[in-house]
């Protein structure tokens, strides 16, 4: 197979474009620390590079999970959900993805390792929290109704919190306040995106909160706790807690409006569950950039 054949392969493989949460996620905490006034590059880089290969890990498992139990070959897939696809076309080999799964969590804990002695206790207790979830992700926490929130904690909140913490070695109420609405949002994006593989995932043993709830109740979730990100942003800065430039984050409130609606009304129905999947990634992605940015200003 060609380099670049298999290059591409491998970023279809741990699911490359939706790596950019972790990047973004970080990027907030970095931006923090700098805003109180101190910034380790060397640290943050560390954070980025541990974060991101966290992130591909949890995506190759559950790309094997899909496949030994046969999701991967019922779920309808778009390009926001539904896997890679590549270990039904025989792109890749179970052994193969399982064992780049292994490596990247394991280069994460090597790197939880260092900044714990660098920086404090905290990073291992975070990197510990991150690392369970991402191995009892899809054979427990997704049958139990609780993955959208194990993911909004380890992939969101805690790595807001996390970054900060690695940079500064302390933690603040604010701080922990401001890694919620981060929080919230990933975890809102994995709930949207498990709206197509509903009939696949009950099939596969999964039972996730659309499962559970079903379309209607999902979407009021989902409508009711992005309402919440905002309301904690915007009372956050009317307390002085966070500074006034954090308010561009709500910038993406007229869009999240048509998608709480579009929620109710998509269902499985392709004509709006693409376009709405599609918007609530602009969503997750640009509030939290433009969060970030709020504390670069």
């Amino acid at each position: 197979m060609p380099q670049t054949s298999i290059i591409k392969t491998w970023a279809m493989q741990v699911r490359a474009p939706f790596l950019l949460l972790a990047v973004l996620l970080v990027a907030i905490g970095g931006a923090v620390a700098w805003h109180d006034g101190i910034f380790h590059l060397g640290r943050f880089l560390l954070c980025l590079i541990g974060i991101v290969s966290a992130h591909a890990s949890v995506n190759l498992f559950n790309e094997v999970s899909d496949f030994k139990t046969g999701i991967d070959r019922n779920t309808r897939r778009t390009p926001f959900s539904g896997g890679s696809g590549n270990l039904p076309s025989g792109a890749t080999s179970h052994r193969s993805v399982l064992t780049a799964a292994i490596l990247t969590l394991a280069l994460s804990a090597v790197i939880g390792l260092y900044l714990t002695i660098a920086a404090g206790w905290l990073v291992a207790l975070f990197a510990v929290i991150g690392g369970v979830t991402i191995v009892v992700y899809t054979p427990l926490l997704a049958k139990w109704g609780i993955g959208e929130a194990a993911a909004g904690l380890s992939l969101g909140s805690l790595v807001v919190a996390g970054t900060y913490y690695a940079m500064i070695g302390t933690l603040t109420p604010r701080v922990l306040l401001l890694s919620v609405p981060p929080g919230i949002l990933t975890a809102l994006l994995l709930l949207l995106n498990e709206y197509p593989d509903v009939a696949a995932d009950r099939e596969g043993g999964r039972r996730h909160l659309v499962i559970r709830l079903g379309y209607r109740g999902a979407s009021m979730v989902y409508a009711v706790s992005l309402a919440l990100s905002y309301v904690i942003l915007i009372a956050g800065v009317a307390a002085r807690l966070f500074p006034l430039p954090a308010l561009l984050a709500c910038l993406t409130i007229p869009l999240s409006i048509i998608v709480s609606r579009d929620a109710f009304r998509s269902g499985e129905d392709f004509k709006y569950l693409i376009p709405m999947l599609g918007k609530n990634v602009m969503i997750v992605l640009g509030t939290d950039l433009l969060l970030a940015l709020g504390y670069l200003v």
